[in-house]
C-alpha cells in the first residue's frame, strides 16, 4: 500500500502545540525533524555515549503526517489549516508550508532485520532466529538472538568485548548477574559457555519477553535464566531479588555514565574475588570510569581491553 506523506514546515516553538492539535483531530502517529539538542534526561536510558553533531539550531522544524490512499484527504487537510488558523493566534507558525509525497507502506519494526546477518566471535556464531546456519560455521558454538524490540543482537563492539571477556571468566559453577540484559545474548552466552544460572534484570519490560523468547530458541531451561525488570542501583526489592555475596560474574553492558553509578552497587553482590565485566564504554569516558572504579576500596581494575572507539573494563571485588 502506498501512503500520502505531509510535511509541514514551522517552528520548533509550535511543535507540541501543533502534536497535539493532529491528535485532536485523528492524525496517528508523526514524524518530527529539528535540530534541538536532546536533553541529559532524553539521552538516559539510550545506548549513545556521543550525540550526533547537529546544525545550528535555528528553530525551525519539519513535522510529517500519513494518510492512506482511500481517505478523504481534502476533508483532512481542511481541518489542519483550520487547525493551523487558530493556533496562528497563539504561537509563530513560520513558513507554515505543507509539501506532498508519496511512501511505500513498510513495516518499520520488523525492517530492520534485512541487515542482521550469521556473524562470529571467536569460536561462537551469533546467527537470527530467522537465518540458517552458514555452512562453514556448523562447527562453531551457536547462539541464536531475535532482539524484538529490546538491545542486543551482539554486532555492536561492546557486547563483542563482553563476549570475550565472558570466555575468559565463565567455569561450570559460575553465577552470572547480566545487567541491562536487553535480548538476553550476554546472559545466554555464559549459560552457553557452561555458566550454572544467570540472573538479568533490565529498565525495558521488553527485555523480558525477549529473554523468554530467546531461551526457547536456544533450548534453554527458564530455570536456568531468570529475569526481571527493574533498576538494580535504585530499586531495593530488585536489590534483594538479585541476591548478595553470591555472584562469581556481573556482567554490565550499559554506558558510562551508568557504570559509574552500578559499580557503588554490585560489590555487594558479587563474591569475594567475583568479577564486574563492563563496556559500553566511549575511549573519551574511559578515564571517568577507571577513576570511579580506582575510588571504590572494595573494587581493583585487573584489565582493559579496546575494540574500536569502545572500552571493556574488569575489576575484581577485595
Amino acid at each position: 500500500m502506498k501512503w500520502k506523506k505531509f510535511t509541514l514546515t514551522t517552528t520548533t516553538a509550535a511543535e507540541d502545540l501543533i502534536s497535539s492539535m493532529f491528535d485532536e483531530i485523528g492524525i496517528a502517529g508523526i514524524e518530527i525533524e529539528d535540530n534541538v539538542p536532546l536533553t541529559e534526561n532524553e539521552t538516559k536510558g539510550m545506548f549513545i555515549d556521543i550525540l550526533p553533531e547537529l546544525p545550528p539550531d535555528e528553530g525551525k522544524a519539519r513535522i510529517s503526517f500519513y494518510l492512506e490512499e482511500d481517505a478523504d484527504i481534502d476533508a483532512v487537510l481542511k481541518q489542519v489549516e483550520e487547525g493551523l488558523n487558530e493556533l496562528s493566534c497563539f504561537v509563530d507558525l513560520g513558513e507554515r508550508h505543507i509539501e506532498a509525497s508519496e511512501t511505500e507502506d513498510k513495516d518499520w519494526i520488523n525492517n530492520w532485520k534485512q541487515y542482521f546477518k550469521p556473524f562470529t566471535v571467536d569460536h561462537i556464531l551469533i546467527k537470527p532466529t530467522w537465518e540458517a546456519v552458514p555452512e562453514e560455521h556448523r562447527d562453531k558454538l551457536m547462539i541464536q538472538i531475535d532482539p524484538g524490540t529490546a538491545f542486543g543482537t551482539g554486532k555492536h563492539e561492546t557486547t563483542q568485548l563482553c563476549i570475550r571477556q565472558l570466555q575468559n571468566y565463565i567455569t561450570p559453577e559460575s553465577l552470572v548477574l547480566d545487567v541491562g540484559t536487553g535480548s538476553g545474548i550476554l546472559g545466554i552466552t555464559a549459560l552457553k559457555l557452561g555458566a550454572k544460572e544467570v540472573w538479568g534484570t533490565d529498565l525495558d519490560d521488553n527485555a523480558i519477553t525477549a529473554v523468554c523468547e530467546n531461551l526457547r530458541a536456544n533450548a534453554i531451561s527458564p530455570d536456568r535464566f531468570h529475569v526481571r525488570q527493574g533498576n538494580i542501583i535504585e530499586e531495593k526489592d530488585v536489590q534483594s531479588w538479585a541476591g548478595f555475596g553470591r555472584f562469581d560474574i556481573v556482567v554490565a553492558n550499559i554506558l558510562a555514565p551508568v557504570i559509574i553509578l552500578l559499580q557503588k552497587e554490585i560489590p555487594r553482590h558479587l563474591k569475594p574475588g567475583g568479577v564486574l565485566i563492563s563496556s559500553g564504554i566511549i575511549n573519551t569516558k574511559e578515564a571517568d570510569v577507571r577513576s570511579a572504579i580506582a575510588a571504590n576500596q572494595e573494587l581493583e581494575l585487573v584489565d582493559s581491553v579496546h575494540q574500536g572507539e569502545w572500552v571493556s573494563m574488569i575489576a575484581r571485588r577485595k
